[in-house]
């Protein structure tokens, strides 16, 4: 038999607000303060507190549905989502359940067959998020800094069939977020967790299959591995006739299997109700407009704009504006050397993009500025070094934040034109290389690439390699003649 995946994503992501969801408390990252040092009364759940809504966040929120093409609603309420657990100090949160701030979006990602695939998002609501566990040898201890900090749930429609889909939408989600500034996307930190809803029936079935939901991934890694072990282990219960229950699982990194960890509770389970200390939210449409002015250039729309204006292919646009970051370093670039869009997309997207992979570096922080960059090109394109040159240069400036003008005269870096200089290297080459001469005389030309190189090797790549090769080509031609 065969079978279809059906998936759905789940994406909790914290608000970049000064203060938290309900009360003035200051957002802070997990390793920035000391566990229940940004703590009040509010947060903490302390009886006879009353919740005051962040305008920020609902701002925040607003630019999140219109970035994914939802409708704004004019009137939503907050619920009480009621559980118990240690980490949830009132046990209850504040959420939005009947009535989100945003509803019936999508977003297109790009599927395996280079063709666009439109992703339903069914909602986009508001909520508070929960403290944290810290597990030691014997217990576990609850740091309250993170409870009470804005937080939205997007939940698209179970429209991904692949592990791969997801991982696309994913990406392209987090993109979208991180280029209107409201969340930092920084997985490794938990302000950004994946929740896929995962279920398999057999293919043309339009009936669903039972679904299970893995909880709190924060990498693309984790997100694949994990959909992939889970749509295997349901296909493997089905073939021995078992069945597959619906409940919450967890992925276990070390093992790379997922693991049953509690029955899956439905709505109903949660006991919603209305919160009675917050005021229903009435959103003007004059407001919603003025927010939809202010959003940024996304990133489909930046990478059909670099296509265009700068006659880059799809792919290399794709990677230059997955960051905004990386597209901004790369516009500023251009404004610097005009006319040369091409040749700077290569450059970031091959040796500065292997400088940052190597060095674990963000392109925020790297040391070499898009005028810096320019300037490297600059001297290329005079004939004041040579490409490979530049790359050593390159690698210079990226530790030691110099000028490329700076970088080659420290280093006597400049290219070397002058052939009465070159001429001496060239016959030296020739005298110590009889064999390879041997070889061009009978008829071999491809000896002369290898002799430019060994050339350019005596020069430390300074030499300017067309000069070069003339000269070898004489100076071979005459060796050629006199036989």
């Amino acid at each position: 038999m065969t079978y279809e995946a059906v998936i759905g994503l789940e994406v909790h992501a914290e608000l970049l607000t000064r203060s938290k969801m309900f009360c003035g408390c200051r957002v802070v990252a997990a390793d920035e303060a000391a566990p229940n040092s940004t703590v009040c009364p509010v947060c903490s759940g302390m009886p006879g507190t009353l919740p005051v809504i962040n305008r920020q966040a609902i701002v925040y929120t607003i630019m999140t549905g219109l970035a994914l093409n939802c409708a704004v609603a004019e009137f939503s309420v907050f619920a009480r989502k009621s559980y118990f657990y240690p980490d949830l100090p009132k046990g209850y949160q504040i959420s939005q359940y009947e009535l989100p701030l945003c509803r019936d979006g999508w977003l297109e990602i790009d599927v395996e067959s280079g063709a666009r695939k439109r992703i339903g998002i069914r909602r986009v609501h508001l909520e508070e998020d929960t403290g944290k566990l810290v597990h030691v040898s014997g217990a576990s201890r609850v740091d309250l800094n993170r409870s009470g900090v804005p937080l939205i749930e997007i939940v698209s429609e179970p429209d991904m069939r692949s592990a791969r889909e997801v991982a696309a939408y994913a990406r392209k989600l987090r993109a979208i977020l991180r280029y209107l500034g409201v969340n930092s996307g920084d997985m490794e930190k938990g302000v950004i967790r994946f929740e896929p809803n995962i279920s398999i029936r057999q293919a043309g079935s339009a009936q669903f299959g039972t679904r299970t939901e893995l909880k709190n991934l924060n990498s693309f890694r984790a997100l694949v591995r994990g959909t992939e072990f889970e749509l295997d282990r349901q296909q493997r219960l089905l073939e021995r006739g078992e069945t597959v229950r619906q409940e919450t699982r967890g992925w276990d990194e070390a093992r790379g299997a997922t693991v049953a960890q509690r029955s899956k509770e439905y709505a109903e389970d949660y006991r919603y109700f209305p919160e009675p200390d917050l005021p229903p939210l009435f959103i003007d449409r004059a407001w919603v407009d003025e927010i939809r002015a202010s959003l940024p250039e996304l990133p489909d729309a930046k990478q059909a704009r670099f296509v265009r204006e700068y006659g880059l292919g799809s792919e290399d646009a794709l990677r230059l504006t997955e960051e905004r970051a990386v597209a901004d370093y790369f516009e500023d670039a251009v404004r610097a050397k005009p006319g040369r869009a091409r040749v700077i997309a290569n450059w970031i997207l091959s040796d500065l993009f292997r400088l940052l992979n190597d060095s674990g570096k963000g392109i925020e922080s790297v040391r070499v500025t898009p005028t810096g960059l320019a300037e490297l090109i600059g001297l290329i394109d005079s004939g004041a070094i040579t490409a490979n040159t530049g790359k050593r240069v390159l690698a210079d400036m990226f530790e030691s934040g110099g000028s490329a003008r700076s970088v080659v005269e420290r280093n006597g870096l400049a290219q070397i034109s002058d052939a009465g200089l070159l001429e001496e290297i060239v016959q030296k080459v020739i005298e110590a290389n009889p064999a390879e001469v041997e070889k061009y005389r009978a008829g071999k030309e491809t000896v002369l690439g290898w002799l430019v190189g060994q050339v350019m090797k005596e020069t430390r790549g300074t030499g300017n390699p067309n000069v070069v090769r003339v000269i070898l080509m004489r100076r071979l031609g005459m060796l050629q003649s006199d036989a």
